[in-house]
């Protein structure tokens, strides 16, 4: 209920400073956010899991709330680890002490009252009720509906790293006053990190991994992208434009070559100003859209394309004649997700079959409850008959000559069968 009149002045008076609401980190508001924490997640330098916290968690909540209230809390280091990139490359992925998660996740409740508020349409990335798939329906409506001839992609460079922090608290200091919230805020965002023993310390970012940290990432670029785009950007283009952003993946659509090409080359100042680098070879522009199908068509050449959100995005034409925008896997996110099946197969070559096919079609069912759109059965398809394949090939290493005939493993898949490709995501409504 004070969420929800916090959320209602906030709408009020988009100048409105909010100087108490600390006091709404409550006992209660702790146990939800505990609650709503993932059982599995790693622990952070203290070791402590979602398991070992929940023996005393009445206690533990208790006392947790009782530094809160006495200006006792401590944010503990966090935990530095690796995961592989598509390219190749190490991302690195800080975590914090479960009670950090605690207190990060009911303070980031209190703080989306306020800032859902200021939020523009145009944003998707961690916001409640939205989603990368709503992000992709809006793109499609805009390329097919919307006058849009070009589109202009952006990739910001180690992002979550780069957040100049003395200008994201000026941004979040424009909504909220309160000197207990920006002290807890300052503490997540300047503690330092665990990395192979070593205390790690540096002056920018906010920790890839924290709980806080895609809140944090959506108020930094609200400002440096959303709002200027909206209020200085299109008010001096000659035609439309309309921007799409979840996290800090975003795309820009325009009507006009000309005006594509004005804010490609004064994104990269704007971006420095606040410590962002566009990544050189992945922030291009395309032409893109029913006039440059058309064209391309007469021509008898390739339309571009360009990614988004795991997605590869084409020009395409349904049977009658009508544009439309078709999405597929791309290559780099289909092979990340083989990869990961075949290295699990090899780890688990001598488990139980009926284990490996429940692991295996649980893998088979992630990856449809993400990529099975309507146009990607193809890629739903190619994914399916790949991990089919990889599952005999580890399974002919059980065997004594290291073979498995397909007709031995048609067999063995009427006892233990794979999920087959399907879609999950009905159409757009236009």
């Amino acid at each position: 209920m004070e969420l929800s009149r916090i959320a209602e002045l906030a709408k009020q008076d988009a100048g409105r400073k909010f100087y108490s609401i600390a006091h709404l980190l409550t006992r209660a508001a702790l146990w939800e956010a505990f609650d709503s924490l993932r059982k599995d997640a790693a622990a952070g330098v203290d070791g402590v899991t979602y398991a070992d916290y929940e023996e005393h968690l009445v206690e533990n909540l208790s006392k947790l709330h009782e530094k809160l209230k006495s200006k006792t809390y401590r944010a503990q280091p966090l935990r530095r680890i690796y995961i592989d990139k598509e390219d190749g490359r190490k991302r690195p992925i800080s975590i914090p002490s479960l009670e950090d998660k605690i207190v990060q996740r009911a303070t980031v409740e209190l703080l989306n009252a306020i800032f859902e508020q200021d939020f523009l349409d145009c944003s998707y990335g961690f916001r409640p009720g939205r989603s990368a798939h709503d992000a992709l329906d809006e793109l499609g409506r805009v390329i097919c509906l919307r006058p849009t001839e070009y589109v202009l992609e952006l990739d910001i460079c180690s992002y979550f790293d780069s957040i100049v922090r003395r200008q994201l608290m000026e941004m979040i200091e424009g909504r909220v006053s309160d000197t207990s919230i920006l002290r807890l805020i300052g503490k997540w965002i300047n503690i330092g990190v665990v990395d192979e023993g070593r205390l790690l310390e540096s002056e920018t970012g906010t920790g890839q991994g924290q709980v806080i940290s895609p809140l944090l990432a959506n108020i930094y670029l609200h400002h440096v992208l959303d709002r200027w785009f909206e209020d200085v950007v299109k008010p001096r283009l000659k035609g439309h434009a309309y921007e799409i952003r979840y996290a800090d993946d975003a795309v820009l659509c325009f009507q006009y070559k000309e005006d594509a090409q004005r804010v490609f080359e004064v994104l990269p100042k704007r971006f420095a100003k606040y410590g962002l680098t566009l990544h050189p070879q992945k922030t291009r522009l395309v032409e893109f859209g029913r006039h440059a199908h058309h064209r391309a068509k007469r021509l008898k050449t390739k339309t571009a394309t360009f990614d988004f959100l795991g997605f590869t995005l084409r020009c395409a034409t349904r049977r009658k004649g009508k544009f439309v925008v078709h999405v597929g896997t791309m290559k780099k996110r289909l092979r990340r997700g083989l990869k990961a099946v075949a290295n699990w197969c090899r780890e688990h070559l001598h488990a139980p079959l009926d284990y490996q096919q429940r692991t295996l079609n649980a893998m088979l069912r992630g990856h449809y409850q993400y990529y099975g759109r309507p146009t990607n059965y193809r890629g739903l398809g190619k994914f399916y008959r790949t991990v089919r394949s990889l599952w005999r090939t580890w399974l002919a290493r059980r065997t004594r000559n290291g073979c498995l005939s397909w007709p031995r493993f048609i067999t063995l898949l009427s006892r233990y069968p794979l999920l087959p490709p399907r879609i999950t995501h009905a159409w757009a409504p236009r």
